[in-house]
């Protein structure tokens, strides 16, 4: 994970082989099938969605030239000051001791730049070296007295990184670094701040699950950094704040693992009411040098990550960051990368000279990827379920409240220009060639055209493709969307879920229906007259996203309500119980042990046996038991010389689990066949 200097950003480089493998001559190209569920809603796209990081330093923060092309890329929040210089800036007197602050950066002119872009201020109040007292008179300064209306503050910026963990890149100056202080200090400063403005949003610093140091207890420590802050000062904020540098371009099939965990965490850890707690992801970026930081590939990556993230209901993504200056220069797909985090030229050179980045202000490939995705997700709209069955090429859809269709479609590939098939279930597209935004490899504008039909494009090679559909027909008087579902009484097989009524529409409604997201495509549970169902024959230990449709008389279908994410336990009573405690982790490993319980008849031999939940989790080693993993199955068999296990018996095993993604810990454990129950 980069950490943000206290003048440039530094990012871990790791390599992504894929984009540069052989690709197939296009003649030989079988086309890719794409598919787009229209009943299968995800997250509404927030006013808040596409941001980016402004910084101190950066003498082109107040322009008016900046403002207008952050405009033109749709960016909806700009945060201030920049990253660790929020631990040692001081707003009044516009100062940053032992970093250098750029003349016409100060806050006032912040604001001014905010309001021609025709954004929101996201704002980071000095934790490190500052107070309470002067995070107050800030929020009164700019909601007071210049009626600026700042609604969201961040307390500090990476405040984990203070030394607590080992590594230490952020200031603080209190000498008990660990997450309890922060905790302590959050409450405080969301009193004073809330008391001079009630208003205001107040986010707090987490670790992002896998990402150094989640997970990691410090000795004196009760917790995690995530659970000690949660349970202190959840009652007093708002949102929390995620920052995320995956460092290859193939890590964004694990952000809904990583939000989901997030999100069980706050509901763990921060108290009643904690489900209004919004998730803010306020820096992002590839933090892949060597594989295209301000070239295409790393663009393609970052449209990706902006419309998953969002489509899981993170509330902003901020790239880091407007203008950062140049870094290590190489050449990838044919142009020249240099190294640079930000999304315009700073107009830098290298050190010696040898290289100069094009004029200031020149947007790099990124710039597009995040108004092509500004374009494709406006706020408003909703996000629906997509899949294709090539892996160098990804879909996202996204349903427009006129009822218009958005595909983006993303090819990976270096060298082969994909043809698609677009399959669309719940929704009917128009005749003719939809409109067609298109940005390939290199290109330095999106071209708009009438182009294709609406079941067939082309994908160039390294491209960004966005196609926007009209329905073949409005239905009038469909009827409204169902509400916002809830569950309750879940257990192993069975969830209870309810939801808001629909509105009616032309006719009466005849009934609801419960869909289940299954990849892109949705399966009926069940359906009722009613606003309450029992589904049945759930699987245990599963997680399941679920839409509710409101049908009417004449068969009409509303669209698909707001998602609801819940998981199957295990079953309440049984022959056998397990209980697995994680003793250490250490951000890419750990140590569990299991309690194993015989409830049923002695046994003479017994086998334990789960499956690892994703394939970036592995077995390392295993003890008080014969371990052994085939794909992603492990058993544990009992020792030769300790096979029985008598009725009430426990008996206690371990290993070391491996993982490079968020780890979601197995929850489903059989002995001898039998499903056990997971107790805490």
């Amino acid at each position: 994970m980069p950490r943000i200097s206290l003048r440039v950003a530094s990012a871990v480089l790791l390599t992504l082989t894929a984009l540069n493998a052989p690709a197939a001559h296009a003649d030989e190209t079988d086309a890719v099938q794409v598919t787009v569920n229209a009943r299968a809603a995800l997250a509404t796209v927030p006013e808040t969605g596409l941001g980016t990081n402004h910084a101190i330093w950066d003498s082109n923060l107040g322009t008016n030239e900046t403002a207008d092309l952050l405009k033109d890329a749709g960016m909806k929040v700009l945060r201030y000051p920049g990253g660790s210089y929020s631990d040692i800036y001081h707003w009044a007197d516009h100062t940053a001791p032992g970093g250098y602050v750029a003349p016409n950066t100060d806050f006032d002119t912040f604001m001014r730049g905010v309001r021609r872009t025709g954004a929101q201020p996201m704002v980071t109040a000095n934790y490190g070296t500052g107070t309470a007292e002067e995070a107050a008179a800030w929020v009164r300064h700019a909601n007071l007295t210049k009626g600026y209306g700042v609604k969201y503050w961040e307390i500090g910026n990476e405040n984990y990184g203070n030394g607590h963990y080992g590594a230490a890149w952020e200031a603080d100056d209190h000498a008990d670094k660990s997450p309890n202080e922060y905790a302590r200090h959050v409450v405080a400063y969301a009193d004073a701040m809330k008391a001079v403005d009630p208003t205001i949003k107040i986010g707090a610093v987490l670790t992002t699950p896998a990402n150094w140091p989640d997970a990691i207890v410090a000795e004196g420590d009760s917790g995690s950094w995530n659970k000690v802050v949660l349970s202190t000062a959840g009652s007093k904020i708002d949102f929390v704040i995620l920052h995320w540098y995956p460092g290859a371009l193939d890590k964004t099939g694990h952000v809904p693992d990583m939000i989901q965990l997030t999100r069980e965490q706050i509901a763990k850890y921060a108290g009643p009411g904690s489900e209004r707690i919004g998730i803010a992801m306020t820096e992002f970026n590839t933090g892949s040098n060597s594989n295209g930081t301000n070239t295409q590939p790393g663009a393609l990556a970052a449209a990706d990550a902006y419309a998953t993230l969002l489509a899981n209901g993170v509330f902003t993504v901020d790239w880091w960051n407007v203008h950062n200056g140049i870094g290590t220069v190489t050449e990838v797909e044919g142009h020249t990368d240099y190294g640079d985090f930000g999304l315009l030229s700073s107009g830098t050179c290298t050190s010696d000279g040898s290289v100069c980045e094009p004029a200031l202000n020149t947007p790099f490939a990124p710039y597009y990827a995040l108004q092509m995705t500004s374009r494709f997700a406006r706020p408003g709209d909703r996000f629906l379920r997509a899949a294709t069955d090539q892996a160098e090429v990804t879909a996202h859809a996204a349903r427009r409240p006129n009822g218009d269709l958005a595909v983006m479609l993303i090819n990976t590939s270096s060298g082969t220009s994909y043809p698609v098939e677009l399959d669309y279930s719940g929704f009917t597209p128009a005749a003719g060639a939809p409109t067609v935004l298109t940005h390939t490899n290199g290109a330095t504008s999106i071209t708009t055209a009438a182009t294709g039909t609406a079941t067939t494009q082309t994908l160039p090679p390294l491209s960004l493709t966005t196609v926007i559909l009209k329905p073949s027909a409005v239905q009038p008087g469909r009827p409204g969307t169902p509400g916002q579902p809830a569950v309750a009484a879940v257990t192993d097989q069975t969830a209870t879920i309810t939801w808001p009524a629909a509105k009616p529409g032309a006719r009466p409604i005849a009934k609801y229906e419960v869909h289940r997201q299954h990849g892109a495509v949705s399966e009926q549970l069940g359906e009722t007259g009613g606003t309450t169902l029992t589904v049945r024959n759930l699987k245990p230990g599963t997680r399941y996203t679920v839409n509710v449709i409101a049908r009417d008389a004449g068969g009409a279908t509303s669209d698909p309500s707001p998602p609801l994410t819940f998981t199957t336990g295990t079953p309440a009573t049984s022959s056998c119980s397990v209980k697995l405690t994680v003793q250490t982790d250490w951000a890419s490993g750990y140590v569990g042990a299991i309690d194993i319980t015989n409830h049923g008849a002695p046994l003479n031999g017994w086998t334990l046996s789960f499956t690892w939940p994703r394939a970036w989790q592995s077995f390392g080693s295993g003890w008080s038991a014969v371990w052994t993993q085939t794909g992603s199955n492990v058993k544990a068999v009992n020792e030769p010389a300790n096979p029985s296990l008598a009725t009430g018996a426990t008996t206690t095993i371990g290993y070391v689990g491996n993982y490079s993604g968020p780890n979601v810990l197995p929850s489903v454990f059989t002995l001898n066949g039998t499903v056990c129950t997971t107790t805490q």
